[in-house]
C-alpha cells in the first residue's frame, strides 16, 4: 500500500520538524566502538542517555544503515567515550562515512572484553549490550556498565545547530 499525498508529505513535514528541533538540543558528543569481523568499529553519537542507575545501564541509537552497524549488531560488549572539547577532529572522523576511523592520528588500544578505547577523552566505559530495540530505521541499544575510567581533564564537547561546541562560562 502507497502513502497518499497528504500522508507522505505530512511525514516530510514531520520528519524536517523533529531534525530542526533537535538542532535546537545541545546534546554531548560520545564515540560509540565494537570489535567487528573485520577489525574495530565506531561512530560519532549524541544519542547517549543514562537509563538506570540499579544495574547501571545506558543507551544510545544506530541506524541499521551506519557501516558500524554490522559490529554493534553482533557485539557483545561495547565501548562508550565522552569526547572533550579538545577532540573535535576526532567526532568528525568518527562521523566521517568512509573513514579508516582508527588509523592515525586516532590514538586507542585494545580494553577488556578486546573492546577498542581510544585514549585522550574525557571518561570511557566498557559495557555488555543486555538489548538491542527496533525504532524505525535505527536500533536502540541498551548496555550495562562493567568497568570505566572518568579521570580525563577539560570539557566535553557539545553538538548543537549542527556544529561542535563547546561549554562557555
Amino acid at each position: 500500500m502507497t502513502a497518499t499525498p497528504d500522508l507522505a508529505a505530512s511525514r516530510t513535514a514531520a520528519d524536517a520538524l523533529l531534525r530542526s528541533v533537535f538542532r535546537q538540543h545541545a546534546a554531548g558528543v560520545a564515540v560509540i566502538t565494537a570489535r567487528g569481523d573485520h577489525g574495530p568499529a565506531g561512530f560519532t553519537a549524541t544519542s547517549l542517555a543514562s537509563v538506570s542507575a540499579a544495574p547501571p545501564l545506558l543507551s544510545f541509537g544506530i541506524g541499521t544503515g551506519s557501516s558500524s552497524w554490522p559490529a554493534v549488531s553482533a557485539s557483545e560488549y561495547v565501548g562508550v567515550h565522552l569526547l572533550g572539547d579538545h577532540q573535535e577532529e576526532l567526532a568528525t572522523t568518527f562521523a566521517r562515512s568512509g573513514a579508516d576511523r582508527f588509523a592515525a592520528p586516532t590514538a586507542w588500544r585494545e580494553g577488556p572484553h578486546g573492546v577498542p578505547v581510544l585514549d585522550g577523552v574525557l571518561a570511557w566505559l566498557v559495557c555488555r549490550v543486555v538489548g538491542r530495540v527496533p525504532a524505525g530505521d535505527h536500533r536502540i541499544v541498551l548496555a550495562q556498565l562493567l568497568v570505566g575510567d572518568c579521570a580525563g581533564m577539560g570539557s566535553p564537547l557539545l553538538y548543537h545547530q549542527g556544529r561542535y561546541n563547546g561549554l562557555r562560562d
